[in-house]
């Protein structure tokens, strides 16, 4: 965070805890918390979308400030859902390619042993996953063949060269899906603006998002829109942090169902 940017948040924090009727405790708030890693600051108000006007708390010096009690209300509701799709054993896909934000999303799917894309999303990614179902099962193979040996002795050098592009690049694009064997039923989506692609599809195919989402995002779109900073890592990373302690404590909950009572 740039020097402006911390000296603009320091002149904000009693203004904005007076009006918002915060107190201070030796334990901070959930509000106090949001605000103190920047999950307040939206874009400029030229930026602003429409449908997220109920969310801005004001404006200062031309940069939208989002109101944090929506935001609180939004992410329990995000948490709620998250919760009974990890009791009802649910498959998400985490889903965040800005570059910036890259490592946090990538690292809170593993928390949860849960699929991910980060790198790119490609075209079809869910609309057409019977065809991405066979990128990601050549990666498995050809990950299984590095792993016994048998490109050394399969094929030349000049052949394993081409094999190795080839294998960098699926890596690349499906490295995050490789067991997802079937489509996710619920997507986190950091910034779906930036990823709309993603939100497009899901939507084609009916499947709910969670989208963590800034002040120039039409949430209309997002099922489940967190609207808050989507671009500072302490923000994302705090939200993410949030709806992931949520779906493990789904998780933690869940029974699997044993197939003699599915056969019943």
């Amino acid at each position: 965070m740039t020097t402006c940017v911390v000296a603009f948040q320091s002149s904000l924090i009693g203004a904005f805890f007076v009006i918002m009727n915060i107190n201070h405790t030796s334990e901070k708030t959930l509000i106090e918390r949001l605000f103190d890693v920047g999950a307040h600051f939206g874009f400029t108000k030229s930026r602003r979308h429409p449908t997220t006007s109920s969310f801005i708390f004001g404006n200062k010096q031309g940069t939208d400030i989002i109101d944090l009690e929506k935001t609180v209300e939004s992410l329990a509701s995000a948490q709620a859902v998250l919760t009974e799709a990890g009791k009802a054993g649910k498959t998400v896909l985490f889903v965040g390619t800005k570059e910036e934000i890259t490592g946090i999303v990538r690292a809170h799917a593993e928390q949860v042993s849960m699929p991910y894309v980060v790198n790119r999303w490609v075209g079809g990614m869910l609309t057409n996953f019977s065809e991405v179902k066979k990128r990601v099962a050549r990666l498995a193979e050809l990950t299984a063949q590095g792993e016994s040996g048998e490109l050394e002795r399969k094929y030349t050098k000049k052949e394993r060269v081409v094999i190795g592009r080839e294998f960098d690049k699926l890596m690349h694009n499906f490295a995050g899906i490789k067991n997802m064997e079937r489509l996710p039923q619920l997507l986190v989506i950091v910034d779906p603006r930036h990823d709309e692609i993603a939100v497009s599809e899901a939507r084609a195919l009916k499947i709910p998002v969670i989208g963590l989402a800034s002040s120039d995002t039409n949430i209309e779109l997002i099922t489940h829109p967190v609207v808050a900073n989507d671009a500072l890592q302490s923000s994302v990373t705090f939200i993410l942090d949030e709806l992931t302690s949520a779906y493990a404590k789904g998780v933690s909950e869940f029974t699997p169902v044993k197939r003699e009572e599915v056969r019943r």
